[in-house]
């Protein structure tokens, strides 16, 4: 009989975050974090789930508390993971080429992994660019949100830390695939959504396939959008 995998809780889905950020940079070290109280209101949790995902993080030797001062990040040697500034169309292609090896697998386990939580976040970063669509906006925030959230659905925190370390690269190609959307119309911003929304579905579904096949396809899409369909040469 084959053994059943251990469920995630909701602590280790905190854990995870908090890590992320700490990997990714968002607390440096010997950063303070914020208060145990904005961070559950944050992070829409009780205290006690809060607590035992900093206890897990102390046990690690992430983070220290201060009596009297609060959790900070501990002094480490290894630094965030990084990657260069943008500054050629090249270097906007070779981000979409990156992300085509990592965001379709990341929406395959996302489906099969996925809990309620993660999905309710999802959900609600795909209503933010509904309500965006709805208005002839697009929100680079609300886009970069809605790839996060697989990620993290995927529960497996290298996939959000590598996305998280991407944040600015990936705005620079998000910013003008919007820009590209809002001047080709009403139309263009549906059919994003719509890719989106398949992606989304395909995950509530729990069919993998689907969701790599639909997550590929619109980072591809999006990439054509942009350059309409010409790739700079990068052999050399």
């Amino acid at each position: 009989m084959p053994q059943q995998k251990p469920r995630t809780t909701l602590a280790d889905r905190i854990y995870n975050t908090i890590f992320s950020r700490i990997a990714n940079g968002d607390y440096p070290p010997e950063h303070k974090l914020p208060s145990e109280t904005a961070l559950s209101v944050e992070l829409g949790i009780s205290r006690p789930v809060l607590r035992e995902a900093l206890e897990r993080l102390r046990q690690e030797g992430l983070v220290h508390s201060r009596q009297g001062a609060g959790n900070f990040v501990a002094a480490h040697k290894q630094g965030p993971i990084g990657y260069g500034r943008i500054e050629t169309i090249a270097d906007i292609q070779r981000c979409y080429e990156f992300r085509l090896t990592i965001e379709p697998k990341a929406a395959a386990l996302a489906a099969e992994r996925h809990d309620s939580t993660a999905m309710s976040e999802l959900t609600r970063t795909l209503e933010l660019m509904r309500a965006a669509t709805g208005s002839m906006l697009h929100r680079e925030d609300a886009d970069f949100s809605f790839h996060v959230a697989v990620a993290q659905a995927a529960n497996n925190f290298f996939f959000e830390a590598t996305l998280r370390a991407l944040h600015e690269n990936i705005s620079v190609g998000m910013k003008m695939h919007g820009q590209t959307l809002l001047r080709d119309g009403q139309a263009s911003l549906e059919r994003v959504l719509e890719e989106h929304g398949r992606i989304h579905d395909a995950i509530k579904d729990r069919d993998p396939e689907t969701a790599r096949v639909e997550m590929y396809k619109h980072i591809e899409h999006s990439r054509s959008r942009l350059f309409g369909g010409v790739l700079v040469e990068m052999a050399k």
